[in-house]
């Protein structure tokens, strides 16, 4: 196709760890921009500028290389010096930069005229070091001091943030011919270069978070790919699932998806060591979430089970301990979101960590329950069932605040959120005419996500020889399923209630939450085709997805966060419960509307979200403004799409592979690549046959692997 949208507005942004640079597209950031160089919730640098004898530079392209490393080039302007006027576009300059530790920023000036030139190259540096939640917000709050000190000897400039004990620095370390010097704001380079010639300097820049430093590689731009962040990311590449089909659509959508997914990567360390779980979003988001880390932990187990073993285990070792209400905390519940910057270390925000999440408690209790049937791994149970076991308690004394027998929530913080489902803007939960939903509020898929936590701990037990303890939360979940019937279905509304109210009301709002019960097995099959079709409605979807609010409510607002966009996650999640109801038509459809929109934006980069806008034949999807990208579950829904229509269903306990695949017309073959079940490793070939999908085991034992219809909804 020849039309390509770019999400949002125009940026460069390379990352790594808990550091991201997301500039301007010349690698450049001016006055009043709300990027900048950011580590560990703290803008270090907000003011990036390149200027020659006071002229700024003109970009040609630019763009990043990898998610750690980036190349832009730019040509000058006609530009006056003492020796005469240096013709425009004689020179080119080339901005290299890295992450591996710390930045490492190259500067190559050719001069491709006929005379030498010499004028001074001038960076214009200002560091505000201001806490990321302000910084989003525009209004930045000075509370500490900032010093900043040249010294000429070493090439060193160190601007430093103190605030009592909160301490932030960035060290920079300037490499050229003759030196540089520092004054006005400005480090200033004198360029002397003859004609065909090259002149280099290199700016590298160490990080610092109190005692904690992280160093700048030494080696230039060019030997990225050899660093250890590049080493990672081949490793990451070699191991991961990988996939082959003849749709260059959903090829494109799949690899980019990995490559997102090794971009976001988060080291956390805890009491048990290193693990690695998966930052939420760029550029925003480089943080510990709950809900986002299980979610795409849920989504990338056919890709690795590398997220789940991080997420259980990080998320794990900070579970509430007590009640806290200022952080909404109570005792076995699994966190929010974990800050580090200023606002949280003097807990002038509840992100320390916050705990205002009603879902990521139960959806830790599936995570434990997946990556189980993934690996096999009886340990994996072991160390985390004294976590688990706090989350189903607090699933009984905690989330279900009145004693109903449903899961409610309503924050006790006076910084809390309004709404800690998925769904968390303060306008996401809407009466039919328009208005917030007053609590306690019982969203439909919470109940889904607690029958799942069940179900699947029923069996963890079964696992760990405790055949009561299973028998006990079956007969729980089947309880759950029939009272969810008679207090959310709505006959007259032809489906089922978004969420019950304070007043233990039906709020029969029309919202795609309902997908994520079908997802969870919570719905009677006699109602799912209903539920289906209400998806699938054109109120519902878009051509390019399902919406997250129908476009016939009072409400709806196509670009808006929560109320009739589009999300990719949500609409992975949505067509793994369609196909595990055996509405496989319609998952394809759903995985085709996302994978199409997919492919207009840049380098096939779902973003977090686009705009809800019907498709016709002369559109296209229509970026939402601030969207995060990459982001870990948008990425993610490549993956949902992918055991929506194989129908993956792994027990390697048992040392099996269940598959039901349906490859839809538009997706005739797939092949998998060291796809990893327990200790088994399968290559895999699918086809459309004449009546049903086939496949082929091209490596691994062909006993493991059955076809089985997907359905585990009886």
């Amino acid at each position: 196709m020849s039309l390509q949208i770019t999400v949002g507005s125009p940026q460069l942004v390379i990352h790594q760890g808990e550091i991201v640079w997301a500039t301007e597209p010349d690698g450049q950031l001016a006055e009043d921009n709300p990027r900048g160089l950011m580590f560990r919730d703290t803008r270090l640098i907000g003011l990036w500028c390149l200027y020659a004898n006071g002229m700024r530079w003109q970009l040609l392209n630019g763009g990043a290389i990898t998610h750690f490393a980036a190349r832009v080039f730019m040509t000058n302007p006609a530009i006056d010096t003492v020796g005469g006027a240096i013709p425009e576009h004689s020179l080119s300059l080339v901005l290299g930069r890295w992450i591996d530790g710390g930045v490492h920023e190259d500067l190559d000036i050719t001069n491709h005229g006929s005379k030498a030139v010499r004028f001074n190259l001038e960076l214009s540096i200002r560091a505000d070091f201001g806490d990321v939640f302000e910084v989003k917000a525009g209004r930045l709050v000075r509370r500490g001091q900032i010093t900043t000190i040249w010294d000429d000897a070493t090439q060193t400039l160190t601007n430093s943030y103190r605030n009592e004990a909160f301490h932030r620095a960035v060290v920079m370390r300037a490499r050229s011919p003759h030196g540089a010097l520092y004054a006005n704001g400005r480090l200033s380079f004198e360029v002397a270069v003859e004609p065909g010639q090259v002149w280099h300097a290199c700016m590298l820049s160490n990080l610092i978070d109190g005692a904690t430093e992280l160093e700048a590689p030494r080696a230039c731009t060019g030997e990225n790919m050899h660093s250890e962040a590049g080493q990672a990311l081949n490793a990451w590449r070699q191991e991961a699932t990988k996939l082959r089909c003849s749709n260059d659509e959903y090829y494109r959508l799949y690899h980019q998806a990995l490559d997102d997914m090794a971009a976001l990567r988060l080291p956390i360390e805890t009491p048990t060591g290193l693990h690695v779980i998966p930052a939420a979003g760029l550029p925003w988001f480089v943080a510990l979430f709950g809900r986002d880390s299980l979610i795409a932990a849920l989504q990338t187990l056919p890709i690795t089970a590398e997220f789940a073993r991080g997420a259980l285990a990080v998320l794990g070792a900070d579970q509430a301990r007590a009640r806290d209400d200022y952080r909404d905390a109570e005792p076995g519940k699994i966190l929010h979101e974990m800050r580090l910057g200023e606002l949280a270390f003097f807990k002038l925000i509840p992100h320390t960590p916050y705990y205002g999440t009603a879902d990521a408690t139960p959806l830790y209790l599936m995570v434990l329950h997946a990556a189980w049937r993934w690996t096999g791994n009886a340990t994996l149970l072991r160390d985390h069932i004294d976590v688990a076991e706090g989350c189903l308690t607090w699933i009984d004394e905690w989330g279900d605040r009145d004693g109903d027998g449903f899961q409610e929530y309503e924050t006790r913080s006076s910084m809390g959120y309004e709404n800690v489902g998925w769904k968390d803007s303060g306008d996401g939960v809407l009466y039919p005419d328009g208005s917030v939903v007053r609590g306690p509020k019982a969203l439909c898929e919470l109940q889904g996500y607690v029958y799942a936590a069940w179900q699947g701990m029923a069996e963890v037990f079964d696992a760990l020889d405790r055949p009561e303890r299973a028998q006990a939360l079956r007969a729980k979940a089947a309880s759950l399923r029939e009272r969810f019937d008679a207090a959310f279905w709505n006959e007259a509304f032809g489906g089922y209630a978004y969420a019950l109210d304070g007043d233990k009301r039906q709020v029969l709002t029309s919202a795609s939450n309902i997908g994520h019960c079908l997802w969870c097995g919570l719905i009677p099959p006699a109602r799912a085709r209903q539920v289906a079709d209400r998806l699938l409605h054109s109120a519902m979807f878009s051509g390019w997805g399902v919406r997250t609010l129908a476009s016939d409510h009072v409400a709806y607002n196509p670009n808006s966060y929560h109320n009739g966009s589009v999300w990719p996650h949500d609409n992975g999640l949505i067509a793994q419960g369609l196909a595990r109801y055996g509405f496989h038509d319609q998952a394809a459809r759903v995985a085709r509307a996302v994978s199409g929109a997919g492919s207009y934006f840049a380098m096939s980069q779902v973003p977090e979200l686009y705009a809800g806008v019907a498709r016709d034949a002369t559109n296209f999807p229509v970026q939402f403004l601030g969207s995060n990208v990459p982001q870990a579950w948008a990425a993610g829904s490549a993956f949902s799409f992918l055991q929506a229509i194989l129908g993956l269903q792994p027990d390697a306990a048992a040392g099996r592979l269940l598959l039901d695949p349906h490859l839809p017309a538009w997706l005739p073959d797939l092949t998998l690549y060291d796809l990893r079940v327990g200790d088994q490793t399968f290559d895999i070939r699918f086809s459309r046959g004449e009546f049903e999908t086939v496949f082929e085991v091209l490596r691994g034992p062909e006993d493991w692997v059955w076809r089985t219809p997907a359905a585990m909804v009886a």
